[in-house]
């Protein structure tokens, strides 16, 4: 397949969608993956609004291969002349009676090793056992999200909502005019599809409203070496 025009439209708005990544059957097969893997307490977050689970492929590495099929591979391949590796893999599950949302925002943080103080590495958090830090800004430009959608999704059960091109701008503080939510567009996809996208490109989603799931597996590729001695805390080659 030839995806120069959904990565041309990555770099142009932030964000492209591509439709049968996945058949049926894949999907099925990596849901079943999901459901019989055993609860690791400190990656699996479980509450009434959202089931999630961190370090995916760490933790359960028979969803490898089910994720990379050959369509999955080659269009990592076509990111760019570098090699992109995964630097982060979380499963998210929002249930059918969920009332979570999630307001305009970037993706700012990546998970690392350490903490360590090192220059323009800032903002550090320590959430379930990891640590997150916001990297120099090069780091976030080239980090392309791939989103793989185990359901249809919609407006009415969580699509993700995004700001067209609003990547352009770095990092956008919020009292910024930028946050002009009137050219929003709602990122509607279907099962066994993928969303590209930039982690600077404001999004945001709404709660479930049609008693529907929603549930995404979150992948964030990269190119770059951290800043010695910080590593990625995940790594996974497509190779």
């Amino acid at each position: 397949m030839n995806y120069r025009k959904n990565l041309a439209e990555l770099s142009e708005n932030g964000y492209s969608i591509l439709s049968n990544l996945y058949s049926n059957h894949e999907v099925e097969e990596i849901l079943n993956c999901i459901e019989n893997s055993e609860s690791n307490l400190n990656s699996y977050l479980k509450t009434k609004d959202l089931f999630a689970i961190r370090q995916l492929i760490n933790n359960i590495p028979d969803l490898g291969p089910l994720l990379f099929n050959s369509k999955l591979k080659e269009l990592i391949f076509n990111f760019s002349e570098s090699e992109y590796f995964l630097t982060k893999a979380i499963y998210f599950d929002k249930p059918s009676e969920s009332n979570w949302f999630v307001g305009y925002h970037q993706d700012l943080s990546i998970s690392v090793d350490k903490k360590t103080e090192i220059e323009n590495y800032q903002n550090w958090t320590f959430k379930k056992g990891q640590y997150g830090v916001q990297p120099p800004i090069e780091i976030l430009k080239d980090t392309i999200t791939i989103r793989i959608h185990l359901d249809d999704t919609d407006g009415n059960n969580g699509a993700l909502k995004v700001i067209p091109k609003s990547h352009l701008n770095g990092i956008v503080r919020a009292e910024s005019e930028i946050w002009n939510v009137e050219n929003e567009f709602i990122c509607k996809i279907k099962k066994g599809s993928v969303m590209l996208m930039k982690p600077l490109t404001l999004h945001a989603s709404n709660r479930t409203t049609n008693g529907k799931k929603r549930r995404v597996i979150h992948l964030e590729f990269n190119k770059h070496k951290l800043t010695k001695p910080l590593k990625w805390l995940e790594y996974f080659s497509v190779n």
